[in-house]
Formats: structure tokens, C-alpha cells, sequence
């Protein structure tokens, strides 16, 4: 190995650690990590500055392809697409969470159920996963974790099914669609997947599988869900749905800018507009619809997790420039020995299982450009692989407490309100809804792409 190529995984390597010890914040991490990257591996061991700018990837704002793209493109270095498409749905969901839209859409579901404890628990299993189609699954449970907690105290029940529940339809419900998951993100901007794309194939296995994890799930924590809740709910002492509205005018604004980000995302394979410019449009009339709020909008948005992005595909470009991924590729491919089906088996199940312990976004990150070489090499669609990773890193993040960033936002609004939920209580139930959802998507994998 050449120095060039020991420094970067070196860096990768000791950015993994640090982001699973969790002792200092991520996003200066992955940043700290970057730099390293651009200065030691591009700078002083490659000495090479077209590195340095291919992976910045600042020109490509100035290309047409960046914002309107009729063929796919290749993309390297910081996937800016990405950034941008996050940090505007990001302002989106700001904007709907202040109009009260979100508490507004449990406090409904709930009445409409008359307030009975299994349907409610049916129902909000369902809602995580659809929300978790279009909105990110770390918002969907901040919410729902939040709503349930309070149902809980009214209805007298025990919420820890209910967030469990809630958190692996979350994480299910991502894996449908380009925008659920922030790893189909990557993978969609990477390779030029539409939100159709993901929809009809990782949507349809995602489907399949929601059936399959609501019985589970129900079976599994039936006694718990049925032994409490059983008294009469007074009605007229729950909240009504109307009071979560904090302004109806911006209730009803939210409500159609979402409604157009899902058109826009639908059909932007046909549109021709990217994600990028997705993004930033459904960004820009938010800013423009909240007016005077606009400024509160912006303060509120995530930038620690758009700067833990820049910093992580910084160092996969260092990976990529020395030829690292194209070693770890053809180390894949000699272990499946052509085998396509062991090749796709490999992929889903390391994948997953990479993801229970270790963030699934740099995962998937680092292996986008893995399976982009195993794909030229082998002669396997690209499509199939993504799928494959696809579902491998959105389902396995749910094996553990910390495998995906829902699993923490869910525990821990459940700890701060007095419902403590260890390892062993999360994983009890959970880690067996995982592999059964594996299985699945194994067997769909094999009879549809193979």
C-alpha cells in the first residue's frame, strides 16, 4: 500500500471509532477528519490539487447538471445535491412543526380511534412509517415519542411498546422512498436513482414487510398493550385536535408546500429537476410563506448534521482518490466468486449488520463507490446492489439502540419522561423484528432481481 492509501484509512478508520465512542460531537469529527484527508492524503502524500478540488466539488454548482439533469451523471467528492435537498427539507419540516402540524395529525388519529389503546397503537405504527416516507425518521419520532407520551399519561398506558413499535416502522418506512432514509439519500444523488425508482422496488419490499413487522410487533407486545388503558376515557377532558393548530393560516401553508415537495419528488424523473433544486425551491417559498418567522426557521435547522455530511464525503473521497474502494470491491467479488446471488447476500446482511453498531450514513457513504466498482467488475446491474444496500443499512439501524439516529431520539425522549429502555428491554423485541424483515428482503431480492 502506497502512503497515500494507509493515511486514508487510517483517517477513516479512526473517524469510525470516534464517531462509535460517541465522546465528541460527530459533526467535528467527520470534519476534523476531512481535513486531515484534504491536507495529509491530498496534500502532502498525493501532492495532487485536482484531487483536492474533485472532491470539493465546487464547480459543479455552475454546471447544468447540477440542478437540471436529462442523463445521469457520475458524482464525486461532496455530494452537494444531498446537502442542499436535506437542509431544505429540513426548513420544510420546521415550518410544519410550528404551524402544529404534526401534534395536530396524532391528536386526530387519536379521536378517530375513540381513544382505544390497540388501535392507537395499530394506527401510530403505520403513521410512523408512512411519515417516515417523505419527512426524516429523526423528526417523525421526536414527535411521535412526544404525543404518545402525553396519550400514555391520559389513557393510562405504558408508552415503551408504543415508541419501540414506532421507531422500526420509522426506520421501515425510510427504506420506501430517495428521500425517507438519509442513507437513500446518498445512494439516490450517488447514482442517479429517481424517488419512483426507490418507490417501486425498496417501496414494494418495504410494504411487504410493514405487514409482517405490525403482527409481530402486536404479537410481541399484546399483553403489555392490552393489560393497560382498559379504563373509560372522558372525552371531553382530552385535548381536541384543533387546539394543536398554533396558526391556522400557516397550518394550512405548510400543509400545501408539503403536498408540493411530494409531487416534486415524485416526479422529478420526469421534471428533470434534481433534488438540488427540489431542495432549495421548497426551501426558499417555506422562508417566503413564514415571512417575519423566516429567521427563527433558519436558526432551527440541523447544520451540525449538514457539516457532518461535508466532513464524511471528504474522507470517502480519500478512500476513492487512493484506490481504496476499488480494493475492497474486488476483495468482495473474489469472496463471491462471481456468485451474484452470495454477492447480494454479503452486501444486504454485512450491511445490516455494520449498521446495528455503527452510524448507516457513513456506511452507506463508503459503500456507494464499493458497489459502483463491483458492478463494472462483475457485470451486475448497479440497480440491484443499491437495492440490496438500500435495505440492508435503512433495516438493520433498527437492531439496536444505537444503530440509527430514530433509535436515539426515541429512547431518549422515553428516559427524559421516566420510561427508561436498556439494551436489553430495545433489543428483546426488536433485534428478531430485524432479522424477520432481513429474511424478507432477502427472499424479495433473490426472486425479483436474480
Amino acid at each position: 500500500m502506497t502512503a497515500a492509501q494507509i493515511f486514508a484509512v487510517i483517517i477513516f478508520v479512526g473517524m469510525f471509532i470516534m464517531i462509535v465512542l460517541d465522546k465528541i460531537e460527530r459533526h467535528y469529527v467527520t470534519l476534523g477528519s476531512g481535513i486531515l484527508t484534504l491536507v495529509v492524503v491530498f496534500g502532502i502524500c498525493m501532492r495532487s490539487g485536482s484531487a483536492v478540488m474533485d472532491t470539493l466539488a465546487i464547480k459543479s454548482f455552475a454546471t447544468k447538471d447540477f440542478w437540471y439533469q436529462v442523463t445521469e451523471s457520475e458524482s464525486k467528492g461532496i455530494n452537494w445535491a444531498t446537502i442542499i435537498f436535506i437542509a431544505g427539507m429540513m426548513v420544510m419540516v420546521e415550518g410544519m412543526a410550528k404551524a402544529g402540524f404534526f401534534r395536530w395529525l396524532c391528536m386526530k388519529i387519536a379521536y378517530l380511534v375513540k381513544c382505544r389503546t390497540v388501535p392507537i397503537f395499530i394506527t401510530f405504527m403505520i403513521m410512523s412509517a408512512v411519515l417516515s416516507m417523505f419527512i426524516d425518521s429523526i423528526t417523525v419520532i421526536m414527535f411521535l415519542a412526544a404525543v404518545t407520551i402525553e396519550l400514555s399519561s391520559l389513557l393510562k398506558f405504558n408508552p415503551v411498546p408504543m415508541i419501540l413499535s414506532e421507531i422500526f416502522c420509522a426506520n421501515l418506512g425510510g427504506s420506501a422512498t430517495m428521500c425517507g432514509d438519509p442513507p437513500n439519500i446518498i445512494i439516490g444523488t450517488s447514482l442517479g436513482f429517481s424517488f419512483f425508482d426507490f418507490l417501486t422496488n425498496t417501496g414494494l419490499c418495504a410494504a411487504i414487510s410493514l405487514t409482517v413487522s405490525v403482527l409481530f410487533l402486536f404479537f410481541a407486545f399484546r399483553k403489555e398493550i392490552a393489560g393497560s388503558g382498559k379504563e373509560k376515557v372522558d372525552m371531553s377532558k382530552f385535548p381536541k385536535p384543533s387546539e394543536a393548530i398554533t396558526n391556522k393560516k400557516d397550518f394550512i401553508i405548510s400543509s400545501i408546500i408539503f403536498a408540493l415537495a411530494v409531487i416534486l419528488l415524485i416526479t422529478h424523473a420526469t421534471t428533470h429537476l434534481t433534488v438540488a433544486t427540489i431542495g432549495l425551491f421548497i426551501a426558499a417559498i417555506t422562508l417566503i410563506a413564514f415571512g417575519k418567522h423566516a429567521l427563527e426557521l433558519i436558526k432551527k435547522v440541523d447544520y451540525k448534521t449538514l457539516i457532518f455530511f461535508i466532513g464524511l464525503f471528504i474522507v470517502v473521497s480519500g478512500l476513492e482518490e487512493t484506490g481504496i474502494l476499488k480494493l475492497i470491491a474486488n476483495f468482495i467479488g473474489d469472496i463471491s466468486g462471481g456468485n451474484v446471488m452470495l454477492m447480494l447476500a454479503i452486501i444486504l446482511w454485512v450491511s445490516a449488520i455494520a449498521s446495528a453498531f455503527v452510524d448507516n450514513i457513513p456506511f452507506a457513504a463508503t459503500m456507494v463507490p464499493i458497489i459502483q466498482s463491483l458492478a463494472e467488475s462483475s457485470g451486475v446491474p448497479i440497480s440491484t446492489l443499491a437495492w440490496g444496500l438500500a435495505m440492508g443499512t435503512d433495516i438493520g439501524g433498527s437492531a439496536t439502540p444505537i444503530g440509527a439516529s430514530a433509535n436515539v431520539v426515541g429512547t431518549s425522549v422515553a428516559q427524559k419522561n421516566g420510561y427508561p429502555i436498556g439494551w436489553g428491554r430495545y433489543c428483546k423485541k426488536l433485534a428478531p423484528a430485524t432479522v424477520i424483515v432481513l429474511a424478507i428482503s432477502t427472499v424479495y431480492l433473490f426472486v425479483r432481481y436474480l
